[in-house]
């Protein structure tokens, strides 16, 4: 598997998971933070017997499938690589108390796909680009395939590093993004050029907005947790897809 180059600029690219008085979901406080990963210098994805997680049909065990896939940086590799999908690791980065990176990579080519991400190879752990590429494959494409009946060539993301507290809340946990582990997804390019976003089209009770619930309420069966526009007002404009941790889906 490629490796990154030494000198990578990590690009922190602010979410928007903004707000200040929206409460945050029950038990919020007390959820644990999502397994990071350990770093592994060495370690080869062909160590590994892989299990097919990207590709596998879509159950109520994906999501431990994930988890348990992404909480060993080698194996997470693994899958990744078995799967065709280019995951370029990154140095640990340590830029604060309760900011920086383990484990993480950029996200890029997926052979299995012709979806491409925009903007391109962004930074997160290996649990969080293994969860992603399973919800790709899995549940966005071919939702896309079942009700516009074409695929989708694009998918628009807001950033998935950024220093900061869940919502920009003073006192706040530090969010997942402060560690790269989540990803917040605007949107997605169809083949024929349509646009299909959730700032825009979330409530708009065609089928654009079935497309959307449907991938969101899917998605809860890959990642921890799932935040959308039905979750507040921060949330009005993208998903937040986060592995690992107690369930939450809203």
């Amino acid at each position: 598997m490629r490796r990154a180059a030494p000198a990578l600029s990590i690009l922190l690219l602010t979410a928007s998971c903004f707000g200040g008085l929206n409460p945050p979901p029950p038990g919020w406080g007390e959820r644990p933070l999502a397994p990071v990963v350990a770093s592994s210098t060495g370690v080869r994805a062909e160590s590994f017997v892989t299990s097919g997680v990207v590709d596998g049909r879509l159950d109520g065990g994906t999501r431990s499938r994930v988890d348990e896939a992404g909480g060993h940086l080698g194996l997470c590799l693994a899958e990744l690589d078995a799967a065709g999908v280019r995951f370029s690791t990154v140095p640990d980065v340590v830029n604060s108390e309760t900011c920086g990176l383990t484990g993480a990579g950029t996200l890029d080519v997926d052979r299995g796909t012709v979806a491409r991400l925009r903007p391109a190879a962004p930074t997160m752990t290996c649990q969080t680009a293994l969860a992603f590429s399973v919800w790709r494959r899995q549940v966005v494409e071919p939702a896309a395939r079942e009700i516009f009946g074409q695929d989708v060539v694009e998918i628009v993301h807001m950033g998935t590093y950024s220093c900061r507290s869940v919502s920009n809340r003073p006192g706040a946990r530090p969010s997942a993004h402060s560690r790269a582990a989540a990803v917040d997804f605007a949107g997605v390019v169809l083949r024929d050029g349509r646009r299909i976003m959730v700032k825009d089209d979330w409530y708009s009770g065609d089928d654009e907005a079935r497309f959307l619930r449907r991938i969101r309420d899917e998605g809860c069966r890959v990642f921890g947790t799932v935040l959308s526009p039905d979750y507040d007002a921060p949330h009005q404009d993208h998903l937040h897809l986060e592995p690992g941790g107690r369930a939450f889906c809203r």
